[in-house]
Parts: C-alpha cells; structure tokens; sequence
C-alpha cells in the first residue's frame, strides 16, 4: 500500500471515523456495566456462590459493610477492596439501597508528624517486620502491610458535613478467598499485643483483600510544543523518558524505561528486569556476551504500536467531525455577514481561522500515519538496544530490604541523539499546565516549589535521598501535610499520586514460591483520579516536584487492572548500590548538548 496517498482516501476516512466512535464508546463506558450491577446485587439474598456471600464466622463483618467501606478509594463509581475485619470504632452506616449515596473514602499518606514515635529509631521498620511473622505463624496469606490514614465526610445533626479523619492504621492485604474474620481478628489481637510491647495504643488494623502484582528503527522525535498538531499522538517515539518497550522476541510484553545513564561515550537505559524477561526465561544472571546473540529490545510492542495507530486514526476521526460542524458555521456566517450582521462578520473571521487550523491538523496527522506505517511497521525499524546486564529479580536485600528487579540496555545512539533530552519526561497533554500546578501545590498558602516547563519537558537533576521520604513537602485541599508526586508510564500516562512517608511489606505469590520485598508506597491522589498506575507502566520514573527521580514503579497492590497502592524502588538505593556497582563510571546526570 502506498500509504502516503491511502491516507486521503475516502476509505482511511471512514476507518478513522470508525476508530473515533470505538474510542469514544470505550470511554463512555467506563465505571460503569459489571461494577454498577455489582453495586445492585448488595441487595440481593445471600448466596455463596456470588457476590453477596457473607463472611459467617463470628468476626466477620456484614455484606454491605466488607463491599462498600472502602467505597471511593478506586473512584465513586467503583467499588473499593472487600473490607475482612478491622479494629477501628467508627461505626459504618450502611445505604438502604442502590439507590442511596455512599459515603467516599479517601486513603492518605502517613507521615512522622501523624506519629511521631513511629519515625524514631526504624521503630516502623521493626513493627512492620515483626507483623510479617506473626501474619505467617497465623497463617495469614498476606499480600502487603501498608501504613495508612483514611478521611471521609459525615453528615451532623444540623445537617452539615465534617470532615472525618481516621487513625493511622496497618492497613494489611490478603489474598482473595484466603481468610476471614475470625483468623483476622485472632492475628490483630497478636498485633495489639506486639504495638503495647512499645507502649503503643493509638493505632488501628484492618484487613483488606488485595493483590500484589509487577507491572509488566528510525530516528527518535523531538518533543513538541503545545501548538504543534501532533502534540496529542506523537509522545511514544520522542526521546523524553517513558518510552514504551518491549522485547523483539517478546512483544506481547510491554513496560516503561525508566532512565538513562551514560559511561563514557556510549548511552544506557533502565528499566525493570520483569519487562523484558519472562517467567519462562528463568531468573538467571542475565549479562551479554559478545558471541551470543543479543537480546534485542524495541520501542513499543504489537499492542502499543497498534494502540498508536488507533489513537491518530480516532484523533483524525474526531477532527473530520469537528470540519463537518465549523463549515456550517462558516457558511452560516457568511451568510449573515453579507447581509450586514457586524457581530457575524467578526465570528467568521474566528470559524474560518479555527477550520483552517484543523484541516491543517487533519493533514499532519495523515502524514505522521503514513510514516509510521512506511517506516515503523517492520519491527526490526523498532530496535533501539539491546540488554547488556539484568541480575536475578530479588527481595528483601540488605539492608533496607529493597526489591531488586532492574534491567540495563546499550541504547543505539544514532536513534537518540540527534533529538535526545536526557533524563527528562514529557509531561503530556492530558493534565493541562495550570491544573498540574494545582493538583502539585492545591493550596493558596503553601509556597509552591514546582516550575512547569514551558516546553513540557521536565528535566530531572538530583535523587532524592531515601531518608526523605518520610518528609511531606506540601499539604492537599484539606490541609493535611503530604509529598506529591508524579509520573509518565505507558498505561496511565502521566499521573499525579501521594508519596507515603513509611515504606511498606510486599509479598507476591507464584509458582516458585513468595517473594517479599519492601517498597515506597505511592497512593491515589483522590477519589477522582484512577489509579497512580496499572500493567505497563512498570518500570517508569517516580519523580517529584523539586526535579527529583525518587524510585523506580516495580508493582501495586489491588485487583488485576488497577490498584490501590503502587510500589517503587528508591533512587537512591538503587543507583548507589546496584547500577553504580555494576557500572562505577556510570553518569545519571550528564550534559545533553554535546550530544546533539
């Protein structure tokens, strides 16, 4: 196909008209179908083999209660996770029916001011850990230990609302099916009893179920301003961080890279081990060898290339409707201008400007569809590296028990420099500059540290060191102290969450046994946001609002497709003993100009 003139046929219009009314009907439906029936069947009579089950031991909490306490923490028209047991006193009011509103929960960050006594001496460290084994001898099939506050609005008597904040809370995951509340209730009073031993009474334990899960050519663009009409479709095959890749032989597997770093002249990426390498493939030392084939690595896999071209085709669509509408208006005005209508002459001049602008859009993006499928399709065109070092995926190592899953590629230079950034992420187009600086900095009296760069490229200069984490830099909308931060994965995109400052226990489930790890702990922004991250977006930069890269995304915890809290591997941790291990000469913050 000569793709240059298919794309101005009357046939590739009717396929971007199609793929415009299949991307929107997606969007319209979703949160909604099997989650608002589920919503409906609360109501129903009991029955074990569906969703009204109620959990009959003597510590179980009632059906509508375990479905929607944590109603709102996945977004209002989601259900939040199956609540098992808890110990908190608040007393949960529960609905009439479907019909009712429900109360919203919001999940927040803990920080050393929440409790204090928690931060001194790796005392957190020492209870989360210690929770871990009485969990085990209690036979608790646990899938994370998290440290958590929860926040709620209830009604008063005059009919007002306040704002409710929860106590800090052990907010523990376990597997689904896997326990109820008698065996939750008989672990929590062994946790009690391990908080009194340190003369600790004011916290909270509950029990959730949840999952933990990791989240699996031609030269490079330039980034784009906010003017260029590429700007919403171009950002997978631009040189800023979050590149979706996958490997040659492994396509179907899609993750995010990470970083660069250089060594002397040549160029590197990271980005999670997971991504590029299989269950299949074993967990083995993997480092290349000059006879051996190489483990050749591409930009995007069969589904991102293809979800790609779907994008530009919906995009054109949605153009080609929107020329339909401005000609009417067009030839309306003249219309009324010609007949001395002043007002309609000013307006046609604004409507003739806005068509010829989008037809001008609807020609670059014909043109952009054409290159990629002349010049991207062949998958060998995709070849931006191959791996040169990924050891074993590892947990708990000493001394902070960090996760280690971490894969480095010898990136081709000729792809990347001509346009290259450094390490530096292209913010996107889906949060516009002013509403990203308030999601960053919500409140008027909070001295704002985030510059939006006007080109969108955020470059990152420094790590931030571990030990801060656990200090909020900003407050949200109700005041309540918290570090923000942000990241571009290939799901997702860009997403802004909250960086809890205690870390917390992860366990992975398989078929070679657990994997336990301790992670950095990002949560939902809020009730409104989605998730911080999903499948994909492993391996993305966590970075914050002072040009700092604070972790690498390795997995979350929540059902399969979303979740409830994303995990990382700190920076710091990360670049001082593992990269730098490997490569002492390695250079994470480097000049870009001489390359280009």
């Amino acid at each position: 196909i000569d793709w240059d003139r298919y794309v101005y046929s009357e046939a590739f219009d009717r396929e971007c008209n199609a793929q415009s009314k299949r991307l929107s009907s997606n969007s319209n439906s979703s949160g909604s179908g099997s989650e608002s029936y589920d919503r409906f069947k609360l109501w129903e009579s009991d029955d074990a083999s569906s969703l009204t089950f109620v959990d009959p031991s003597d510590h179980g909490v009632s059906k509508l209660e375990a479905y929607l306490y944590y109603h709102g923490l996945r977004g209002n028209r989601k259900p939040g996770p199956k609540l098992i047991y808890r110990t908190s006193m608040d007393i949960f009011s529960p609905p009439s029916g479907p019909s009712q509103d429900l109360r919203v929960m919001q999940l927040l960050t803990v920080h050393v001011h929440e409790h204090a006594k928690l931060g001194q001496h790796n005392l957190w460290r020492k209870i989360r850990d210690e929770t871990v084994e009485l969990l085990d001898h209690n036979q608790i099939k646990l899938t994370s230990v998290d440290l958590v506050r929860f926040r709620w609005e209830e009604q008063t008597e005059d009919g007002r609302g306040k704002t409710v904040t929860s106590r800090v809370t052990i907010w523990i995951g376990v597997r689904p099916d896997s326990t109820n509340g008698d065996a939750a209730f008989n672990s929590a009073a062994n946790i009690i009893e391990l908080l009194k031993r340190h003369v600790i009474d004011d916290i909270d334990i509950a029990y959730r179920e949840s999952e933990a899960q990791p989240l699996s050519g031609p030269i490079l663009y330039a980034p784009v301003n906010d003017l260029h009409p590429l700007k919403a479709v171009i950002d997978w095959v631009t040189t800023p961080l979050s590149l979706p890749i996958a490997g040659l032989k492994t396509r179907h597997m899609q993750g995010t890279l990470g970083f660069y770093f250089k060594v002397g002249d040549d160029l590197y990426g990271v980005t999670a081990r997971h991504v590029l390498f299989p269950d299949t493939e074993g967990n083995e030392a993997y480092r290349y060898d000059t006879p051996a084939p190489k483990k050749h690595v591409i930009l995007m896999g069969n589904r991102g290339f293809d979800d790609l071209l779907a994008s530009i085709q919906a995009h054109i669509g949605t153009l080609n409707n929107t020329v339909i509408v401005l000609e009417k208006s067009v030839k309306s005005h003249t219309a009324r201008a010609a007949g001395g209508n002043q007002q309609a002459a000013v307006d046609l001049v604004l409507f003739q400007q806005n068509l010829d602008n989008t037809k001008k859009k609807i020609t670059e993006l014909k043109k952009f569809f054409a290159t990629l499928k002349r010049d991207w399709s062949e998958v060998n065109n995709r070849v931006i590296g191959h791996v040169v070092w990924s050891p074993p995926i590892t947990g708990l190592n000493p001394p902070n028990g960090y996760t280690r899953d971490v894969c480095v590629i010898k990136l081709n230079k000729e792809k990347l420099l001509p346009n290259f950034r450094g390490n530096a992420i292209d913010l996107g187009t889906e949060i516009d500059a002013g509403k990203f600086m308030s999601l960053l900095y919500p409140r008027y009296d909070v001295l704002s540290e985030f510059d939006y760069p006007e080109d969108r490229i955020y470059q990152l200069k420094v790590i931030l060191p571990a030990a801060k984490i656990k200090e909020p830099t900003s407050q949200d909308v109700k005041g309540d102290p918290t570090r923000f931060v942000f990241k571009r994965g290939v799901t997702t995109l860009t997403t802004v969450g909250r960086l809890n400052g205690f870390e917390s226990h992860e366990r992975r489930y398989g078929l070679w046994g657990n994997f336990d790890s301790v992670e950095a702990a990002v949560y939902p922004y809020d009730n409104d946001s989605g998730p911080f991250s999903r499948g994909g977006d492993s391996g993305a930069a966590i970075v914050g609002a002072n040009n700092d890269i604070i972790a690498q995304l390795t997995g979350d915890a929540g059902p399969t497709g979303s979740s409830d809290i994303t995990y990382g591997t700190p920076m710091e941790w990360l670049w001082n003993h593992v990269i730098k291990v490997e490569f002492p000469n390695a250079v994470l913050f480097f000049d870009v100009s001489a390359n280009n």
